[in-house]
């Protein structure tokens, strides 16, 4: 009952992070663009009310007409929507989906033992000082950087710099699924930290200023741009590692910290190709193709770097014939030798995660094409290889399904 529980949990708590997390990246994604596509106003009374940009667009039938004062309208309005709540439901959403997918039974999704074997307290406290120390450390580099000559450049650096050294780190002191889950969540923490500590502060702070007729001070404003442009260079880094968790050639292997790294990379610059794009058509910058090239040979380099080792054919002769009886069918007899040593100790009669016995030849003729997914395409399972399975063993499960997954 406890596992039918918490897969509800974490079915409807995804559910809830997927939904919310549109919302917010498709708000971020807009006010990129609106931001990079404004034009200086042609109307004279715009220019007198103080407005720095316009735009005009087409959608949904109808036509838009936003504007943008670029340190305070002349009158603040009776009703002013902020854009606030979308960070923190998709922040409270997702580590409430962490703590049930992974704190919960850190020993069992957190902890790899052939890496660090520590107490589940122990390795719950560092995973969340991940994102309390990178977050003090991001700030600390915005504030004494942001603000001096060539700013942007060298707080971008010192936080690459940084993600590299927790990713190398996390990579080194967790299990990879979780390694990679953790990044993407201490980075999106820090996305939703710069909105809670910085962004609506500071736009509170000028709605102050307005409301007691005093003078505005723009710093509140470029403080808060700048950390909501970090906050859409995050974006894709984090849905790289988001979604890795679910392709198990990522994050299984050896140099799975590298993998990630590039692949944030190659997000980023493919970020940097279309928060550009914008101002080049409206000829206030380069053209920004460069960076998407660079991103997709990134990828393609990965991709070409994680191919599967060519198969070997077997020779022929005598040692042929011995070796193609190797890897011919396997009957159940055989495979339930594999389950019993791998898989009886959370799928058997004693246990039964996920409300399942692999004890059963029933539930196993049943289940087939799961397992199979599961320990020998994706390699998913025994969750952090904790049983010790090995790949000829999962070759084994591998042919015993192509044969038909025989059962009694």
């Amino acid at each position: 009952m406890e596992s039918y529980v918490l897969d509800w949990a974490n079915l409807l708590l995804r559910w809830l992070h997927v939904i919310t997390a549109i919302a917010w990246i498709g708000s971020s994604f807009y006010f990129v663009f609106l931001d990079s596509s404004l034009t200086p106003p042609e109307d004279e009374d715009l220019k007198k009310q103080g407005v720095s940009g316009e735009l005009w667009a087409v959608h949904g039938g109808g036509f838009y007409h936003p504007v943008k004062f670029a340190v305070s309208p002349p009158k603040l309005p009776g009703h002013l929507h902020w854009f606030f709540w979308e960070s923190y439901s998709t922040w409270l959403s997702g580590f409430a989906l962490f703590t049930v997918s992974y704190l919960y039974s850190a020993s069992t999704y957190l902890i790899d033992k052939s890496r660090m074997d520590w107490a589940p307290a122990t390795a719950i406290a560092v995973a969340l000082g991940f994102f309390v120390v990178f977050w003090l450390l991001y700030d600390a580099i915005c504030r004494i950087f942001g603000q001096r000559k060539n700013g942007d450049a060298i707080v971008g650096a010192l936080v690459l710099g940084l993600v590299c050294v927790a990713s190398w780190l996390a990579c080194h002191w967790f299990a990879g699924r979780a390694a990679f889950l953790l990044v993407g969540a201490m980075i999106a923490t820090t996305m939703s930290a710069n909105v809670f500590f910085w962004i609506i502060p500071g736009q509170r702070t000028v709605i102050g200023q307005i409301k007691a007729g005093q003078p505005v001070d723009p710093i509140h404003g470029k403080r808060g741009k700048q950390r909501s442009v970090h906050n859409t260079y995050f974006t894709l880094p984090v849905l790289f590692a988001m979604l890795s968790n679910h392709y198990s050639f990522t994050w299984s292997h050896p140099q799975n910290w590298l993998v990630l790294i590039l692949m944030m990379f190659a997000g980023a610059a493919i970020r940097q190709f279309f928060v550009m794009r914008h101002g080049y058509k409206l000829g206030r910058n380069g053209n920004p193709l460069p960076y998407a090239l660079v991103g997709v040979a990134v990828i393609v380099g990965v991709i070409a770097w994680l191919r599967p080792a060519p198969v070997v054919a077997p020779v022929s002769g005598a040692a042929g014939a011995g070796a193609a009886s190797a890897a011919g069918p396997v009957d159940y007899a055989s495979l339930q030798a594999v389950l019993a040593q791998r898989c009886y100790m959370c799928h058997g009669e004693q246990v039964q995660m996920k409300n399942l016995r692999l004890d059963s030849a029933a539930q196993v003729k049943q289940m087939a094409q799961a397992i199979y997914q599961q320990a020998v395409v994706q390699k998913l399972m025994p969750m952090n290889n904790a049983t010790g399975i090995t790949d000829a063993e999962r070759a084994l499960i591998g042919r015993w399904f192509e044969a038909g997954a025989p059962t009694p």
